[in-house]
């Protein structure tokens, strides 16, 4: 086992190029730079870091990994509160709006003066808004992923459930009483994310979002196609019927929600082309495929089930035959939620390390990364492969961060009020407000228009942004209304640590 340093980052492996060659070009801003022609040293981008090798489809997956989840089998119960016109309007709406701020925040990766990157959502923040909407941008993106992968474990816990539930139902009617704990699931969901949470980057993710992203489509194919084979009539209204509706828009916001992690996935293109207009190829590609698949599962589990709609299609009170076509779709949402989490996790992870390397460079348990190898005698005395790094403290600290959203997960399972929250309390300041005010900031779009003397109108640009800042912010908090309501009653007959599916 040998030990290697990993700190000093891109400015020590781009010093060591120019070394190695006498001097280095600068190279202008926007534009890779390449160690050629030296043997032995890795080729750099414009910042000294590793050459970076993400492209618009490895951008999709990642993209996709984080918003079709848990998300797309609550569209159905939403569509049902909303009804046939409103809940695809609205669905159409957040999507739209996503597309469209995630436009003006893929321009933020960049300063539009100097041309240095932003690396993390929180920087970009810091370039253009000032050291104070960081660190509310931070607070607010912190709570949303640690939120969502809270969620995912949740899912992932019901799904497995739903697994023994189905083959009890089918071995011993649908009538049976078969209800189980969460609480094993939950530690074992628990251990396979401490195990893949070692994945240091997302650059080395990118295997892990695509298998989950053919996962996501295996398991809401499965849900559309048994929703098709089946009709419902609708029932009347209930007596809460506009709560529902508040909860219902935070599922279809949460959904469509993945501005949060958007600048550290850009962070993984490759220069050129120029990382915005690939970032917005892939926003567009992944925005388009995840809105067919939500207006299809959503709108076709309204007409299987009516208001009748359960909170999640596969996993609660929804379909039951084919036994073991649901027990597939469950499995594949389980391993599609192994590397959402990852997905959402890493910005949080990767926060937390950078952190501690700036507070404690010279700590060997910080910086250092210890090389495993793999014993030769497994690969029949044949050379074995490379073997893997382990850093003391991705060790440590990842293994915590994903224990706490463990045991948060075992004290509070409660899906479609959970979404509904997190979805209000992120969509407005990290998908709508903060990309809109970079980009006023970006274009130094003035309040007032040009004109003769005296006072001048508002432009009407700018009144469009604020415009849609405000609606925005009032769904924000409608959503935010209805999920705090409906956790309110579930908190009620619920007994920490021992909730059934």
């Amino acid at each position: 086992m040998s030990a290697t340093t990993a700190g000093g980052g891109g400015l020590e492996l781009g010093a060591a190029v120019a070394s190695h060659r006498g001097e280095v070009d600068e190279a202008p801003s926007g534009f890779r730079q390449l160690a050629g022609g030296v043997v032995g040293l890795p080729e750099v981008d414009d910042d000294g870091k590793p050459m970076r090798t993400g492209t618009v489809w490895t951008a999709s997956a990642h993209i996709i990994t984080a918003i079709i989840g848990s998300g797309v089998l609550s569209l159905a119960w939403g569509i049902a509160q909303l009804g046939w016109i409103a809940g695809p309007a609205t669905l159409l709406l957040f999507s739209s709006i996503t597309y469209y701020t995630s436009r003006l925040l893929s321009d933020c990766y960049r300063h539009h003066s100097t041309g240095k990157r932003n690396y993390t959502y929180m920087e970009a923040v810091n370039a253009y808004l000032g050291r104070r909407m960081e660190w509310a941008c931070g607070i607010v993106q912190c709570v949303m992923l640690c939120g969502a992968t809270i969620g995912y474990a949740i899912t992932a816990s019901i799904s497995m459930v739903a697994i023994r539930k189905s083959d009890c139902l089918h071995k011993r009617g649908h009538a049976a009483s078969c209800k189980f704990s969460t609480n094993l699931y939950l530690v074992g969901m628990g251990v396979a994310e401490i195990v893949v949470s070692q994945i240091p980057n997302f650059h080395k993710l990118a295997w892990l979002s695509v298998l989950a992203a053919i996962m996501s489509f295996l398991y809401a194919s499965i849900g559309l196609g048994l929703a098709v084979a089946r009709v419902a009539s609708v029932e009347a209204n209930g007596m809460d019927k506009i709560w529902r509706m508040c909860t219902a828009i935070g599922d279809m916001a949460f959904a469509c929600s993945y501005s949060a992690i958007l600048i550290e996935i850009q962070d993984t293109l490759r220069s050129t082309p120029a990382e915005n207009k690939v970032m917005k190829k892939a926003s567009g590609v992944a925005v388009s495929v995840s809105t067919v698949f939500y207006l299809l599962c959503g709108c076709f589990g309204y007409a299987a089930f009516g208001n009748r709609a359960p909170g999640n299609m596969l996993s609660a009170s929804g379909f039951y035959e084919p036994f073991w076509l649901i027990d597939l779709a469950n499995v594949c949402i389980v391993i599609h939620l192994v590397g959402a989490f990852q997905v959402t996790a890493q910005p949080v992870f990767m926060r937390f390390e950078a952190w501690a390397s700036n507070k404690w460079p010279d700590s060997e348990f910080v910086t250092k990364e210890y090389r495993i190898r793999l014993p030769t005698a497994i690969f029949g005395g044949k050379s074995a492969p490379a073997g893997f790094t382990v850093n003391p403290l991705r060790l440590v600290g990842r293994t915590a961060l994903v224990t706490a959203a463990t045991v948060v997960a075992m004290a509070v399972p409660f899906f479609n009020d959970v979404l509904a929250l997190l979805g209000a309390v992120s969509y407005w300041p990290l998908t709508v407000y903060f990309p809109v005010e970079m980009h006023i900031a970006q274009s130094k779009l003035i309040r007032r228009s040009g004109g003769g003397g005296g006072r001048r109108p508002p432009a009407p640009n700018w009144i469009g942004l604020q415009l849609l800042n405000l609606v925005c912010l009032v769904v924000a908090i409608a959503a935010a209304c209805g999920a705090i309501r409906g956790l309110s009653h579930s908190l009620v007959a619920y007994k920490p640590f021992m909730f059934k599916q």
